[in-house]
């Protein structure tokens, strides 16, 4: 059932408008006692989702008796970053979702299902795994929040992708990542309906009777004219269609689609958000589908202080680097420990750009020129080139550095795709 649909590509809600939203949303559950929210973490700062969680505390009262940002791989929130995303929201409240540590199997989906809806792309079965906390018996009701906008592993960001990737642990992370990659991210990315999707979709069929009620609110944020971010739609229900009337809306919104390929893009990373290239490379994913053959990416990453989120996936980039899909699935073949981290292998195809185009990376004083080139990419100067491109004066879109030279600039990546009318229009995703 959905609660609350609304929005359109003009769309501005305002505050008002989305408290009213959220405390209808949350009235639709009745008399629920406990529940615990799963908001996004810092890496969804312009989502909404920090001000939406604020709301809940405030309405729920406490009858909310837990925040777990919904981190899959990422790690764990800073109370600084807690501070800044949800000032609102009672600091005892949060919990750390630990992904090789936290979880339970509540089902299995079968190796004939998986390779069904891959079209035959990987033969495994698959993990329905969650969160400890959530099937505990603690909580009444889980509220799931996060923003609907282009991703590269499953089309579509967020619903049962917030439980099974959010909440999930290794082994379901590891097989959805690497499904996404080698039934090949430019097929699905945009997409609504994707074989990841009806993996999660799948999951959550068999989750629902052991997890507490869900009920899924989903922003689409987009950029007005004047550059500014707002708050387009706003979807609240406790079944799939919310889903799926936010991501029609996020198609609107969110996808670019241009006349022509861009021979030169450069895209910035905000320090606070991207401190990795497992974070960062949305710079890659989001433009990939836009880029000309022989044309060149340029990532500004002052924040850049690792690659991996851990030890291990870091340590894994920096052995295998950012190859082409058929290296990385020969190395996955070759190599125990590339077979053994799935998600890390898909995230390196995701990075690479298919010998296409050239990626050069400027990142801070944290991480070395030698380190950069190590992985497969090009080293650049990140005060030279801002200098050079005239960067802080760069709107959205196309500009033109002081020699005249055009670019296309990027100024968030998570915000959205990119891509031409033509390379779109070749990659229809199977049907719903």
């Amino acid at each position: 059932m959905t609660i609350i649909e609304y929005g359109s590509q003009n769309a501005e809600i305002s505050t008002e408008q989305l408290e009213s939203f959220v405390e209808d949303s949350i009235a639709a559950l009745g008399n629920v006692r406990s529940m615990i929210a799963l908001p996004p973490d810092i890496t969804r700062f312009h989502s909404r989702a920090g001000l939406i969680t604020d709301m809940i505390a405030r309405i729920a009262g406490p009858r909310l008796t837990a925040v777990m940002p919904a981190l899959g791989t990422h790690v764990p929130m800073t109370a600084e970053e807690i501070h800044a995303m949800y000032p609102g929201t009672p600091k005892e409240l949060f919990r750390n979702h630990d992904w090789r540590n936290d979880v339970t199997e509540l089902a299995r989906l079968d190796a004939d299902f998986v390779r069904e809806v891959s079209e035959n792309t990987v033969s495994y079965d698959y993990p329905v795994q969650a969160n400890k906390l959530l099937v505990s018996g603690a909580h009444d009701a889980i509220i799931s929040i996060g923003q609907v906008v282009p991703h590269e592993v499953v089309g579509m960001a967020n619903h049962a992708k917030n439980i099974f990737v959010g909440t999930g642990g290794k082994e379901a992370i590891d097989k959805s990542h690497f499904l996404g990659a080698a039934y090949g991210m430019e097929r699905m990315m945009g997409r609504a309906d994707t074989p990841v999707r009806a993996v999660f979709n799948k999951a959550l069929e068999f989750a629902s009777p052991i997890l507490p009620p869900i009920l899924w609110i989903l922003t689409v944020v987009g950029r007005a004219d004047d550059g500014r971010l707002v708050l387009r739609g706003f979807f609240s229900g406790t079944d799939n269609d919310c889903f799926y009337k936010a991501a029609r809306l996020s198609a609107e919104v969110n996808i670019t689609k241009l006349d022509a390929p861009i021979a030169k893009a450069i895209v910035w990373l905000d320090p606070s958000e991207f401190r990795s290239t497992w974070l960062g490379n949305k710079a890659v994913y989001r433009t990939r589908m836009a880029m000309a053959d022989g044309g060149e990416l340029i990532v500004l990453a002052p924040g850049l202080a690792h690659f991996g989120e851990d030890a291990g996936i870091d340590a894994l980039i920096r052995k295998y680097g950012y190859r082409t899909s058929a290296e990385i699935r020969k190395a996955v073949q070759d190599n125990a420990d590339l077979a053994g981290n799935l998600s890390a292998a898909a995230h390196l195809i995701h990075g690479s750009s298919e010998n296409r185009f050239s990626i050069r990376y400027a990142p801070g004083p944290s991480v070395s020129k030698t380190e950069i080139e190590s992985v497969g990419y090009g080293w650049a100067d990140l005060e030279r080139l801002k200098a050079e491109y005239a960067v802080e004066n760069a709107v959205p879109g196309w500009n033109r550095a002081p020699s005249g030279e055009p670019y296309f600039f990027v100024p968030n990546p998570a915000l959205g795709l990119w891509t031409t009318k033509e390379r779109f229009s070749l990659s229809p995703s199977p049907a719903r």
